[in-house]
């Protein structure tokens, strides 16, 4: 079992990468008119799956590597029903 002050670091590591993903849409969202609208969804959904990376090291999940948000939500007990609409 890995030690509570491992596991604490690995969940800052997400959210740190997690809130940089989300200053990157932030500031890509004020080039206004050449805002490049894919480059803002893109850091969006990384934002998105690094916090649900947080929640599931907090929680002693195990996660593949994958990029489906969907998927990882699944692997949350609280969110398991959406095994069903996949």
């Amino acid at each position: 079992m890995p030690r509570p002050e491992h596991v604490t670091e690995v969940v800052r590591e997400w959210i740190v990468k997690a809130e940089n993903d989300l200053k990157n849409a932030l500031h890509t969202l004020t080039m206004e008119d050449n805002c490049p609208t894919d480059t803002v969804c893109f850091h969006a959904q990384q934002c998105i799956e690094k916090y649900i990376k947080a929640v599931l090291v907090w929680k002693a999940i195990p996660f593949p590597k994958i990029h489906d948000i969907s998927s990882l939500l699944t692997l949350y007990p609280r969110y398991s029903c959406l095994k069903s609409l996949s």
